[in-house]
């Protein structure tokens, strides 16, 4: 099975299973400016905006989309932190090698449109930041270019009906006129985004599940946030020993942090350990939680298990050890003072002494 194959039963069971049923009718997916212009060098941010048919009551709750771009633009990075798309199969993934950007998220309950009121064009599913080509020597043609945007086919939305129903989705693409020429001043509102951007993610908690149906069994723990100002870059965990407990080992520089995505399979399946995960967006600021499982969770871990195997059989050898020296000196003991006792009458039956008259 394919990986497209396999993000679309992805879909489906979100779909089926994790989203509530509302209404139908068609959708719309486009990309916002639909034209735009690019001096050489410079980039742009463009937003992935998802549209329903609000006087039917439209609603779509999840969308497995492939978007594609000419060689003549490259995308730089993607922003989810005006998404409004809470649960992601597939995060936004660029692949330069095929020239496509593709996703796969939805969210519960779906998405019926702006909400009455909102002066917000609410309706974003991702923003890309697009680059033109860049100055060098020999290289670079005098001539404008277009640059095109477009979704492939396989781009497909679902209905919000609980049975993982296609919507009758129309897109849109956009194009980007490339200017050979540098602009007065370079344009890069993205890395201005990123550079002002000093606000952590939004708290967030750990939820630790077990469910024998999905990862053998073990325990597992689910974990999201958002961040409303340049997005989530990525997530890293790490399990701490209780017994390190206000020892700040977390802290270090060297701290064995691992780059980790929702849902995580625990390394200690005891839950011995304090469980932390890192949340940092593009602009690199941090908001760690964490959780102590709470006692009645935690169990025997194997290392435990191990290690009072050891003492015990450790025990046990000590415990045969100072029997069998204690038997060995009884019975040495035993036979010295036998001989000891056998020399003291040999020496008094052949001894001389007066017999009386």
């Amino acid at each position: 099975m394919n990986r497209i194959r396999v993000r679309r039963l992805f879909v489906c069971m979100l779909v089926t299973f994790v989203l509530l049923p509302n209404v139908t009718l068609g959708a719309s997916l486009y990309i916002d400016p639909a034209s735009s212009t690019l001096y050489r060098g410079d980039s742009i941010k463009v937003a992935v905006r998802l549209d329903t048919d609000e006087a039917n009551n439209e609603c779509v709750n999840a969308i497995d989309g492939v978007l594609t771009y000419t060689d003549n633009i490259a995308p730089v990075d993607v922003s989810l932190g005006s998404s409004i798309f809470s649960v992601w199969v597939e995060t936004p993934t660029i692949n330069k090698e095929d020239r496509t950007v593709t996703f796969a998220g939805g969210v519960p309950n779906g998405y019926c449109g702006r909400i009455v009121g909102d002066p917000m064009l609410t309706n974003v599913v991702a923003e890309i930041v697009f680059r033109s080509p860049g100055f060098s020597v020999g290289g670079g043609s005098s001539e404008e270019a277009l640059a095109k945007l477009s979704f492939s086919d396989e781009t497909t939305a679902y209905l919000n009906d609980g049975l993982g129903t296609k919507a009758d989705l129309s897109t849109y693409g956009a194009t980007v006129e490339l200017k050979p020429q540098a602009g007065q001043s370079q344009v890069n509102d993205w890395k201005n985004q990123i550079t002002a951007d000093k606000i952590a993610p939004e708290e967030f908690s750990i939820s630790v599940q077990k469910d024998n149906k999905a990862f053998s069994g073990d325990h597992f723990i689910v974990f999201n946030t958002t961040d409303k100002q340049t997005g989530i870059d990525h997530y890293e965990v790490m399990e701490e020993p209780l017994a390190q407990l206000g020892s700040f080992q977390w802290g270090r520089a060297d701290a064995p942090w691992v780059i980790e995505r929702s849902p995580y399979v625990l390394k200690d399946q005891s839950l011995n350990s304090i469980i932390r995960v890192k949340a940092v967006d593009k602009a690199g600021n941090e908001y760690i939680a964490t959780l102590i499982p709470d006692e009645s969770m935690r169990t025997i871990s194997r290392a435990q298990v191990l290690t009072i195997a050891i003492s015990f059989a450790t025990l046990i050898v000590v415990v045969l050890t100072a029997l069998v020296v204690f038997y060995w000196l009884k019975r040495n003991r035993g036979r010295k003072n036998s001989v000891e006792r056998a020399d003291i009458l040999e020496n008094t039956n052949g001894s001389d002494y007066d017999e009386p008259n």
